[in-house]
């Protein structure tokens, strides 16, 4: 990786890690196109890595406002669904994983912007956790179902808990790649380089994640998503 390929990783991790720690979702969305156009090598095991530490920071940061029954059934339905996850990067050609993070990453970005308001049940929790364990374990990319269920309750609530499932299932799918001989320790090696990035953007949303606009963030996002999709699918 050279030097040019570092700094702009650095910079969209620290901004990354500022919209996921003030929003409640966004990193992978912004992480995982620009990973994949630099180096598609580091998708998805460097874009989980990344997120540990910050998904740890957040959880506990707004632990008060957790909703532990939703994170329960969205945990489990995620645990159960990560080998699928393993199974489609098997069946992904290497040189077609851009184009299928490109894909998925502008479908997620357009189901959100569509969805209705809702109150999340348990068919909801479980559903989301099923297609996050498919897709994050598969690109790293696996917010946005998180995303759909808690869009409208209330900031403190999605972050916290988007967080804890985060962080319970990139635990998971990081062991099953290791396991399974997907992941590639130098992949770790960039994760833990970029970790000073990462706390910066953590800690630049402690300052301001009470006073974020969540709408206009979430829109942000979204749009970034959706541009960033385009141009990975170009790219390819």
């Amino acid at each position: 990786m050279t030097g040019e390929t570092l700094a702009v990783l650095a910079v969209t991790v620290t901004a990354a890690a500022f919209v996921q720690g003030s929003s409640g979702l966004g990193f992978a969305l912004i992480v995982a196109p620009v990973a994949g156009i630099l180096d598609p090598g580091l998708l998805p095991v460097f874009v989980l890595a990344s997120m540990v530490p910050l998904n740890l920071y957040v959880a506990w940061r707004e632990r008060a406002a957790l909703d532990l029954r939703g994170a329960g059934w969205i945990a489990g339905a995620r645990l159960a669904a990560t080998p699928g996850g393993l199974a489609l990067l098997w069946l992904i050609p290497d040189h077609g994983l851009g184009l299928f993070v490109g894909l998925a990453t502008i479908l997620a970005a357009v189901v959100s912007l569509a969805a209705p308001v809702f109150t999340p049940g348990r068919a909801a929790y479980v559903g989301a956790g099923v297609v996050t364990g498919l897709t994050e374990t598969a690109t790293g990319v696996g917010g946005p179902p998180l995303a759909l269920v808690y869009q409208h309750r209330p900031p403190g609530e999605l972050r916290s808990t988007v967080a804890l499932c985060f962080l319970v299932g990139e635990v998971a799918s990081l062991l099953l790649l290791f396991g399974t001989g997907e992941g590639h320790p130098a992949d770790l090696g960039w994760a833990l380089a970029l970790t000073p990035a990462i706390a910066a953007g953590a800690w630049l949303s402690r300052l301001v994640h009470h006073r974020v606009d969540a709408r206009r963030m979430r829109l942000f996002v979204l749009f970034f998503a959706l541009v960033s999709g385009v141009v990975l699918m170009l790219g390819i």
